[in-house]
Parts: structure tokens; sequence; C-alpha cells
């Protein structure tokens, strides 16, 4: 194998070894519970007003806080109780395969049927 060979199975191994270790670290992390909330905080909904800006309802131990976050960062808007927040207002967490399904449309709704080539649907 001449010098061009080598040098890209070296590429390719040492490619291979940094994706394998990458995987073996988050997995672990998440398995630790790395990046998952903990305390007393707790995130009750999130209104996007733009791209960069947003509001939202995040309760601590009995209060509830309104919260403007942007670009120049977070600003306190008002607060309350948090037996006094709206049930419409705290929103369900979905996970990635929830929000993809509603953005393909796929929500709620059955599988279409798929029939073969020759095959009339009455």
């Amino acid at each position: 194998m001449g010098s061009y060979g080598s040098y890209l199975l070296e590429t390719l191994l040492t490619l291979i070894g940094v994706c394998v270790a990458a995987f073996v670290l988050l997995y672990g992390a998440r398995r630790m519970g790395a990046g998952r909330a903990s305390g007393g905080l707790e995130l009750l909904g999130r209104l996007p007003i733009d791209a960069r800006r947003s509001i939202l309802l995040v309760k601590v131990g009995e209060t509830a806080y309104v919260i403007g976050v942007g670009d120049g960062g977070m600003t306190k808007l008002g607060e309350l109780a948090a037996e006094n927040v709206p049930a419409g207002a705290v929103q369900e967490s979905r996970g990635f395969a929830a929000v993809l399904a509603r953005v393909l449309g796929r929500e709620g709704s059955p599988k279409p049927a798929v029939s073969s080539p020759g095959e009339e649907k009455v």
C-alpha cells in the first residue's frame, strides 16, 4: 500500500476512534443524569416572540415568575403565586419524536393505507 493509502487508513481509523469515544462519553453522561433538571426550578411554559426573544413562565417553590429572555439577557417581567397560574398555561414537555410527528402532520392521525398499483379503493 502506498503512502496515500496508509494516510487514508490512518485517518479513517482515527475518525472511527473519535466517534466511538464521543459516543461512550455522551452515553455515560446521559446515564449519570447530566443535563437533566433538578431542584426546585420548573419551566411551566415558553412563548417565542421571535428567533431571539422569548417569554418564560418559571416556577420556583411556590412562586411563578414571568421572565423575558433576549439578546440582552433575562429580565423579570412579573411574578405571581404558583396556584394562580392558569391551567392552560402549563405545557406538557414533548420529546423530539412527538414534535417531529406534529410537524409532519401525523400526530393523532391513523397511518394511511398503502394499496398495490392494481388494487382499487372502494
